[in-house]
């Protein structure tokens, strides 16, 4: 099998909270990421999912590398980005590009939708002005858009417009994969359907891999082929997206898919006890981070980390109770399974 197109290594990001001194040397942290890995290769969607403060968007930040990270390795298409001086990372971005999660704020209020689209190509090659408005119009039309629109601002669209103007602009440097951050959270209903249908054409035409962050399942089970699930800044399931939803094996994914509301109200859902809050991430509980609140917690799971493992269906999770068989020595636990690449 050939690398994948992107593959995250040990992942670490800590925001230390103050500063270091003479009389003062621990410094306490927020364990926003700790240790994550995964790999999604070429015309694959990869959803990352939990609870808010799970750590997604950093990780998504961390990807883009917006963000520095404390440790780990951000391979793209081989090259980790986390190593790249200013000069590299730059030409990098072109393979890279995000969707976030406000379609206002994340455009330039002052330029018209046609500067916003070929804004990012004018960072790596002179176009004429006739070159900048087809280029314009072009993806425009690919996401919907009618052409005349390249003249208004971003305040004289709607959300939903706006969002499609975001990708817009992700697509105009042609791009092997986009991390969309809550791409639809901020839209209504029948306007998220369009933007993921929109997604999932745009895929199906020109192969981009995908690194969709959410929090709603119903989203997530509609475009992904893979889920990865976060707790408190950790991976604890990582399934394909049918296996995950039909069984659920980690407790809390099982809590997550419980919990979310199902639109036939005669319908009987199984009710999965979890009590209590999210552990702080500056003073996490040792062992599993999900202890506190798990039905089925015994007590090697308040002393040992789980690490992923492999189980009998090929999913991983990290889980004492649920997953107790480690796989084969130097087998990979995270990156050596997917879905076949989409075409």
């Amino acid at each position: 099998m050939s690398d994948p197109l992107l593959k995250v290594e040990n992942l670490v990001k800590h925001y230390p909270l103050g500063a270091a001194g003479i009389f003062r040397k621990d410094v306490p942290v927020v364990r926003a990421v700790q240790d994550v890995s995964f790999s999604v290769e070429a015309g694959e969607t990869l959803c990352i999912v939990g609870e808010s403060g799970c750590g997604k968007s950093t990780v998504a930040r961390l990807l883009m590398r917006l963000t520095e990270p404390t440790d780990g390795r951000v391979l793209l298409e081989g090259t980790d980005i986390a190593g790249l001086n200013k000069h590299a990372l730059r030409d990098s971005r072109r393979r890279m590009q995000m969707v976030f999660q406000d379609p206002y704020s994340s455009l330039n209020p002052r330029l018209t939708a046609g500067q916003i689209i070929t804004e990012p190509v004018g960072n790596f090659e002179r176009l004429s002005r006739r070159k900048r408005d087809a280029l314009a119009a072009e993806l425009l039309q690919k996401v919907g858009m009618a052409p005349e629109m390249m003249h208004r601002l971003p305040s004289e669209l709607s959300g939903g417009q706006r969002q499609r103007l975001g990708i817009a602009r992700a697509l105009s440097l042609n791009p092997s994969i986009i991390i969309a951050d809550e791409a639809v959270s901020a839209l209504d209903v029948s306007v998220q359907a369009q933007i993921l249908n929109l997604l999932m054409d745009l895929q199906e035409q020109m192969g981009i891999a995908f690194v969709f962050i959410s929090h709603d399942l119903s989203v997530v089970e509609h475009i992904g082929h893979r889920v990865a699930v976060m707790y408190l800044g950790r991976i604890v399931e990582l399934a394909p997206c049918e296996a995950l939803f039909a069984n659920p094996v980690h407790p809390y994914t099982e809590a997550l898919i419980a919990a979310a509301p199902v639109p036939n109200p005669t319908q009987v859902r199984l009710e999965v006890p979890v009590e209590g809050e999210v552990p702080s991430p500056v003073k996490p509980p040792s062992g599993c981070a999900f202890h506190p609140r798990c039905p089925l917690a015994i007590e090697r799971c308040r002393i040992d980390v789980p690490a992923l493992t492999r189980t009998r269906d090929g999913r991983v999770v990290a889980c004492h109770v649920r997953a107790p068989a480690r796989c084969s020595p130097g087998q990979s636990d995270v990156g050596s399974f997917s879905l076949t690449p989409v075409a």
